[in-house]
């Protein structure tokens, strides 16, 4: 058969051979052999059959590559002048199926087990486990900082040797006045004599008749 419309997850598909097609999630494993039993219409050239609802004796088949998580989408609600404003986020798990054959007259599926993709999801896994174990490791913590506070308190809890003031006295020399200050000392004994007041003038005689 050249094509198929088929219903799952409450929505059509169109299919055909070797097709890939994402659909809701499926309860199966990477690599498992799936079945469609919902057709709705087969078509061959122009040799189409319409079923009333569905096909009687048609089916689909095909393998499951992965469930996976699609991009996030993003669900806004706004109401204007109600201060109502939200903003979340949705990440919806789909199926994607490889197509492998369409069946008629009640035909069951000759497909098998895919290895391979058995295998190649095994090993996704895996390395996103090693992955995972190996990121904290290569990551070692840094320690923590104790030291200086330990020095801190060792300074605080040491007691000051005492010295004797005598040794104090001893050792540091004595103390040399200013050079302006010895000089004042100095001439304070040699002091001029104090400027003796200018002697009044006498008053001028009276002139004799």
């Amino acid at each position: 058969m050249n094509f198929a419309v088929i219903k799952t997850g409450g929505k059509q598909y169109k299919v055909a051979a070797n097709d890939l097609v994402k659909i809701e999630k499926l309860d199966a494993e990477p690599g498992d052999v799936v079945t469609f039993d919902q057709v709705l219409m087969v078509g061959n050239g122009d040799d189409v059959t319409v079923g009333a609802p569905l096909v009687a004796g048609a089916a689909v088949a095909g393998h499951l590559v992965n469930n996976k998580k699609q991009r996030t989408v993003i669900i806004q609600k706004k109401h204007r002048r109600q201060h109502f404003d939200r903003r979340n986020g949705h990440r919806q798990i789909l199926a994607t199926v490889r197509i492998g054959e369409i069946l008629l007259g009640g035909a069951k599926t000759t497909l098998t087990v895919d290895e391979k993709i058995k295998a190649r999801a095994a090993a996704a896994v895996q390395g996103q486990a090693t992955a995972t174990i190996a990121a904290p490791a290569a990551e070692a913590p840094k320690p923590a900082r104790k030291a200086p506070a330990k020095k801190a308190a060792a300074k605080v809890a040491a007691p000051k040797a005492e010295t004797p003031a005598t040794d104090d006295a001893a050792a540091k020399p004595a103390k040399k006045a200013p050079a302006k200050k010895a000089a004042a000392k100095k001439t304070e004994g040699d002091k001029p004599a104090a400027k003796k007041a200018p002697a009044k003038k006498a008053a001028p005689k009276a002139d004799k008749e």
